[in-house]
């Protein structure tokens, strides 16, 4: 892996230095070079290439018509039009397949592949003297990360797409397979739009991961086949759920866009709004009090946040019950990974439900004997369809189950977590709350509580998350079980009102670090970060700003030592 830090000695503060994520290997030089009024992108070579790459190379074709994004100097690039106005031009990108297979798999396909066989390497090789670029993969998906990586390189000026860095020659390829983003969409819903416009703006920083958080205890918004009551009783209206049409439309236009699409029904807690619809399956169904105080043990605690309701999971029914729903909902997705929760199980809410009490009895079972019983049902259920279970790390450092060798375990209570679940031989997504939450920092949001702060405080900022080492305190052997890592939205306070703001471009940091790898400099960063987040609002992403414009359009200027 080369580190950021060597990246850098081949970059400069300039326009060209805004690639995000920074390349694994880059070189440039110091020619103009625009792009012609024809220019065009060419599929070589490629026969009865898949629409979804057709589609690709038309949206970076209209990026670089319609970004219309000025250099972030403080002239804005006019110093720089006669070097533009006598720069070569540009007329071709040719893109083609190096790979030896006769079959060409779509993006869509690449995609969704299992994380050990996803490949997203590239080569872009931009000559300064006008004649044919090109961009070569072993696969499209490399491809479309080629393109991604090429729409970064141009600016405005005067009606000329240019950069001042040509030649450019990169190598390109992630250092971990699995980059993601979380989203809550049962705190609060968000329309279909918005969660299609997160993955396009997923894409252009080659997040790959949509793990989609999509129900909970607040709300059930996804229609499953065959518990079509779950929706219509616990989602927030008729109009606030996700139809088979929609998660359909979702996944497809993810996978087109690079992009797996991970759902989560996490189970056994986090389901009291199953009670709506099947109450017989609930423990503690909206019980009162639902506060956790936990240093005060003679309260009666129901739940981490209201309400309170989890499966009955010594309970043979909904045992069978929670399997069958899992595989049903997991046929809507197209992923070889579906996650199943295990975290915040309430020990009071099974205390106090004297069904659970009276089988667990019956049974001759702890509770956690029970939880490993009713784990491993689900899951084996889930590898009968062909999905691979993603868990929470409790379901191993908490309350010890069966997992099987390949789970996913995502740690999100704290980094220092990590260790212990690699110690144990399980592949890890980072996931924790200490670097990666974007909720944080906001206050409290439960009511009567005028001086609560949020749990997780303080906000996390994007130089925290940039700063994130995935391999910290592992051994050099123990490197491959680290898979890569997320920024996460939990929703409590957030909706579609604020959903750029509060996730971009922070979200983008983690990109950088679970592609190019750790190590890169924060000082160095912070200019590119500035640019992705214009780019971004030129195509209809409402990123947030990082500084005044004054700081934006001077590198260094605002910086403490400056």
């Amino acid at each position: 892996m080369l580190p950021l830090t060597v990246l850098a000695l081949f970059l400069t503060l300039s326009p060209a230095s805004a690639l995000w994520p920074l390349p694994r290997q880059i070189s440039k030089g110091s020619t103009a070079l625009k792009l012609s009024p024809s220019f065009n992108i060419k599929l070589s070579d490629i026969k009865n290439a898949p629409k979804d790459l057709s589609d690709a190379a038309a949206r970076t074709s209209n990026y670089l018509r319609n970004d219309k994004l000025q250099a972030l100097v403080v002239d804005r690039g006019a110093s720089s039009a006669e070097r533009v106005a006598a720069a070569k031009s540009l007329k071709t990108l040719s893109v083609s397949l190096v790979s030896s297979s006769k079959t060409v798999r779509s993006i869509s396909e690449e995609a969704i592949a299992p994380l050990e066989s996803r490949v997203e390497g590239y080569t872009l090789i931009i000559p300064a003297d006008g004649s044919d670029a090109t961009l070569r993969a072993n696969s499209t998906l490399g491809l479309f990360r080629g393109l991604t990586t090429f729409e970064q390189l141009w600016y405005e000026w005067d009606g000329s797409s240019y950069s001042l860095e040509a030649p450019f020659n990169i190598v390109d390829s992630p250092a971990y397979p699995y980059r993601g983003f979380m989203l809550d969409t049962a705190r609060n819903y968000f329309p279909v739009a918005d969660i299609k416009r997160t993955l396009d703006a997923m894409s252009w920083v080659k997040i790959n991961t949509l793990h989609w958080h999509v129900v909970d205890s607040q709300s059930f918004p996804l229609q499953v086949p065959g518990f079509l009551e779950l929706s219509q009783k616990g989602a927030y209206n008729a109009r606030s759920v996700y139809t088979a049409s929609d998660v359909k439309g979702i996944v497809d236009y993810a996978a087109a866009r690079g992009i797996d699409v991970v759902a989560e029904i996490d189970t056994p807690g986090h389901t009291s709004a199953i009670s709506k619809s099947f109450p017989e399956h609930i423990a503690c169904p909206e019980a009162s009090p639902w506060t956790q105080f936990a240093n005060d043990p003679s309260l009666i605690t129901s739940c981490t946040e209201p309400p309170a309701g989890q499966l009955r999971l010594a309970n043979p029914a909904t045992v069978n019950f929670t399997a069958s729903l899992l595989t049903s909902a997991a046929s809507l997705f197209r992923s070889s990974y579906f996650g199943t929760g295990g975290d915040e199980i309430n020990l009071n809410c099974y205390t106090q439900d004297n069904q659970t009490q009276s089988e667990l009895t019956a049974q001759g079972k702890t509770l956690d004997e029970a939880l490993d019983a009713f784990t491993q049902v689900s899951h084996k259920a889930l590898k009968a369809v062909g999905k691979t279970a993603v868990v929470w790390e409790e379901m191993l450092l908490v309350h010890p189950v069966t997992l099987a060798n390949d789970t996913l375990v995502m740690v999100w209570i704290s980094s220092d977590n990590v260790a212990a679940v690699v110690q144990k031989g399980f592949q890890v997504i980072h996931a924790a709350s200490d670097y990666f939450y974007l909720d944080c920092g906001h206050g409290g949001w439960v009511g009567q509580n005028p001086l609560g702060n949020s749990w997780c405080d303080p906000f996390k900022t994007w130089q925290k998350a940039y700063s994130f080492d995935p391999l910290a305190n592992l051994t050099t052997d123990q490197h491959h079980l680290v898979q890569g890592g997320q920024h996460l939205l939990w929703t409590e306070q957030s909706g579609p009102a604020n959903l750029d703001s509060i996730v971009w471009p922070r979200a983008a940091t983690s990109a950088e670090v679970f592609w190019s790898g750790s190590g890169g400099d924060i000082g160095a960063a912070l200019p590119r970060l500035h640019d992705i987040a214009y780019r971004f609002n030129q195509r209809g992403v409402k990123a947030i700003a990082l500084q005044p414009e004054w700081c934006a359009l001077r590198p260094g200027a605002c910086d403490l030592n400056a």
